[in-house]
């Protein structure tokens, strides 16, 4: 395994991945790519993870309105399983719930166009952020950085202290 500090999260759809990257300091995702998905996906991803220096996998795990297991919940397990067998990093599940819709209200937010990718790779890094938060100080392999370091605090924005 790296010792790298970076986290790269996966929005799994049948169609596109969403794929989004952050340092593990620094904590501030952002969207690395949108792959299609296929037979080479996993070869991809294996490689995305060298590339970028990645020591855990964030996989949205997607869920029914009622927070019950659906088809797509089974793909998408059946999907980290198969992945896990190529990789030597820490993979985590994360509940995606509406990361899509709030990904492409995001986006619409902006007034410019978009891709149906770009929503992908947006869910990606809502997922990657949600991670970090619920992890807070506990993701942390080295001592927290005492100044200048930015954090959530109550209200969600980001904070310096």
């Amino acid at each position: 395994m790296t010792s790298s500090n970076n986290i790269m999260a996966l929005d799994v759809g049948d169609v596109r991945i969403g794929v989004a990257v952050a340092n593990g300091i620094a904590r501030l995702p952002q969207p690395l790519t949108t792959l299609t998905n296929g037979p080479e996906v996993n070869n991809q991803i294996a490689q995305l993870i060298r590339d970028q220096d990645v020591s855990r996998l964030v996989v949205g795990l997607p869920r029914g309105l009622n927070g019950q297991e659906t088809e797509q919940t089974r793909k998408v397990r059946d999907f980290v399983e198969q992945l896990k067998q190529q990789l030597t990093v820490g993979v985590h599940l994360q509940d995606e719930a509406a990361t899509s819709i709030q990904a492409e209200a995001e986006l619409e937010h902006g007034k410019k166009p978009y891709t149906k990718a770009e929503i992908d790779a947006r869910a990606a890094v809502i997922i990657l952020d949600d991670f970090l938060r619920e992890q807070g100080s506990h993701f942390y392999p080295c001592p927290v950085p005492s100044r200048s370091f930015a954090t959530p605090n109550s209200i969600g924005q980001r904070q310096l202290y």
